[in-house]
């Protein structure tokens, strides 16, 4: 299995920034996808990045120019830098990786984020 522990969220005003940190533990693979995808009360579950081990990222195009995704092969983590924040990014935000091979995601618990106006 494979254990995901993100940190880095909280509490911050409209306009600012926040690095999330998720760390990747246990079956994890150098080959994995791993990325980011939030969830907001009341709303779907919804993909914000991802990236694979080779540095290719995807972020999904409502983000794209306020968030970027790296990553850091030899620690196993995945970060998701924050800017421009608006009250509607307001939601969890959730760790995933995906195993190439066999398509298996795996989840973390998530790390609140909260953008005040």
């Amino acid at each position: 299995q494979v254990q995901l522990q993100e940190s880095g969220g909280g509490l911050v005003q409209t306009g600012g920034s926040l690095r999330l940190s998720c760390a990747a533990s246990g079956d994890i693979l150098t080959n994995d996808i791993m990325g980011w995808y939030r969830q907001a009360p009341g709303k779907q579950r919804e993909m914000v990045a991802t990236i694979t081990s080779g540095g290719t990222a995807d972020v999904a195009g409502s983000f794209e120019g306020r968030f970027t995704i790296s990553r850091d092969n030899r620690i196993n983590t995945v970060y998701l830098q924050m800017d421009s924040l608006k009250p509607e990014d307001t939601a969890r935000y959730i760790c995933m990786s995906r195993r190439r091979s066999t398509a298996r995601y795996s989840w973390g618990q998530g790390t609140q984020v909260t953008v005040s106006s």
